[in-house]
């Protein structure tokens, strides 16, 4: 029994390997594919800032090395960003045949959810939250400073607002995994809701700028995200209820109905 335990083991850590391998050799041949427009990638990155800089403001690189490491930098995060749905696959793969077949309803499209509304939170940030920061905090510049802001410091300040907004966004899905699970109620989670919108802005004052304006935009959507995952609960909780009370005619049994034709007889 235990030599078939160990050989069990040894086969998970074998699969876990392949997968692991598959994953990153995905994310390496996206990278290689993307490195010709390196440069051209970081630009993308960079358009908030550049759009938002006063005339004759531009970026610097301080660093030696700077001018050529950020935009890889960049490109592989964009590769590992393109190669993520399949990299949650190798996850996936290996991690479904050990569950149940309700645990499995349930982790796939809350997965699914998770991914989705990650890249809605980066989306959210490059599209609305970058434009709207830089262009108030470049207004502020005294007459006289040239505003020019370091590729390096640039793009840690991106990758942290990213991370920020991406996992701000994830507050529905685990709004549902705790009332699934049985952690918390649905009741108390509108109990606690003020506690949970101060929790938002000291949220948004620790991974934001130090404005009102950014705090702002990543303390509300984080709260409507909140509400809106309450809503959702309370939707699956209900979808799981009627599924469980549903009628299912069951056909009667050979002995019941051998009884029922004696007493017709």
């Amino acid at each position: 029994m235990s030599e078939e335990r160990e050989e069990s083991f040894i086969s998970h850590l074998i699969e876990l390997r392949d997968r692991l391998i598959r994953a990153l050799l995905a994310v390496f041949i996206v990278f290689l594919a993307l490195v010709p427009w390196a440069r051209e990638i970081y630009t993308l990155l960079a358009a908030p800032m550049l759009a938002a800089l006063p005339e004759g403001g531009h970026m610097i690189a301080t660093d030696v090395a700077g001018a050529f490491f950020v935009p890889i930098k960049v490109t592989m995060m964009v590769a590992f960003l393109i190669a993520l749905p399949y990299v949650l696959y190798q996850a996936w793969a290996f991690v479904a045949p050990g569950l149940y077949a309700h645990e499995k309803k349930l982790a796939l499209p809350l997965l699914i959810a998770s991914v989705l509304l990650f890249f809605v939170g980066m989306t959210f940030a490059y599209f609305i939250v970058f434009p709207t920061v830089f262009a108030f905090i470049n207004a502020f510049a005294p007459e006289g400073v040239a505003v020019m802001t370091d590729i390096e410091k640039y793009l840690s300040f991106v990758l942290t607002t990213f991370l920020a907004f991406g996992v701000t966004f994830e507050v529905p899905v685990v709004v549902i995994v705790l009332v699934r699970v049985g952690l918390v109620s649905i009741e108390k989670l509108k109990e606690i809701r003020p506690y949970v919108i101060v929790g938002c802005f000291v949220v948004g004052a620790i991974f934001t700028p130090p404005d009102v304006l950014s705090q702002f935009l990543l303390a509300v959507p984080m709260w409507l995200l909140y509400e809106g995952g309450i809503i959702l609960a309370r939707l699956i909780g209900k979808a799981e209820h009627a599924e469980d009370g549903a009628y299912h005619p069951v056909a009667p049994s050979a002995a019941t109905t051998a009884e029922g034709e004696r007493e017709r007889g």
